[in-house]
């Protein structure tokens, strides 16, 4: 049994949740989402909340069950705080700065590395360490930061690379005489 699934997702005051034909749409102050549901799961709003039940006791239902509800909880967050990464750059010489949309990555490579930001998600760069990436969809939010995360990943030795604020990197030693 889905514990999380269980939980009804409270509905906050100026988010409109409509269901209709195998899609959810959330709107709110900040936009709106749209998600496809799959067959194994109910949807239900009832008052102020959404209401997600398994179709059957079957296990992959009980698997979408908690996803489901996971998915409507975070869709109703993004339209109405928004979710937000930060990366920070560690390293000589390492350093990132907007262009336009795009953001420009001098990260020891011999050429800088250019990041083009897709829509809905917005970039502000308030130290040339540091990337905060905001935007309403929490899967976009990541996979952003992850992309971006991935042209330099913090090495354990000397610790630089392109890290998330709150990751703790396992350093190690190194060559001793």
């Amino acid at each position: 049994m889905s514990r999380i699934g269980k939980k009804p997702v409270p509905i906050p005051s100026g988010v409109t949740v409509t269901l209709e034909d195998g899609s959810v749409t959330v709107k709110g102050p900040k936009g709106q989402l749209e998600a496809a549901l799959v067959d194994l799961v109910n949807v239900s709003v009832e008052g102020d909340e959404v209401v997600v039940k398994p179709v059957n006791d079957s296990k992959p239902a009980r698997s979408a069950w908690g996803m489901t509800r996971t998915i409507i909880a975070n869709m109703i967050q993004g339209v109405t705080e928004g979710f937000t990464k930060k990366l920070e750059i560690v390293g000589v010489g390492y350093r990132a700065a907007l262009q336009g949309r795009d953001i420009k990555l001098n990260l020891g490579y011999s050429h800088d590395v250019i990041y083009k930001v897709p829509e809905g998600i917005e970039v502000q760069i308030p130290k040339p360490t540091e990337i905060v990436i905001s935007g309403i969809d929490k899967q976009k939010v990541g996979q952003v930061a992850a992309e971006i995360r991935e042209w330099r990943k913090p090495e354990p030795y000397k610790g630089k690379g392109i890290r998330y604020a709150d990751e703790y990197i396992f350093r190690k030693e190194g060559k001793k005489k």
